[in-house]
């Protein structure tokens, strides 16, 4: 595997899964299980051109949900 962190120029990264929100068109969606690099140096974390796009078309609509459930929402402020 190729890596230089684009922050501090380290070629050490691990390969981790994180789960992260979107919010498209008004509504929230999250995905899991997304594949990313992290510096080994700094810690910066990089998504690859190829799970981008994935990444993209999940949160547009283009493939099924693997579920669907209730969120509870709590305004902070």
């Amino acid at each position: 595997m190729m890596f230089t962190c684009q922050v501090c120029g380290s070629s050490e990264a691990s390969l981790e899964t994180v789960a992260e929100v979107f919010e498209v068109d008004g509504r929230r969606v999250l995905v899991e299980n997304i594949p990313i690099l992290v510096c080994g140096q700094c810690g910066e974390m990089s998504f690859s051109v190829d799970t981008a796009e994935k990444v993209r078309r999940i949160v547009r609509g283009e493939t099924p949900p693997a579920e669907v459930t209730e969120l509870e929402l709590y305004d902070f402020a």
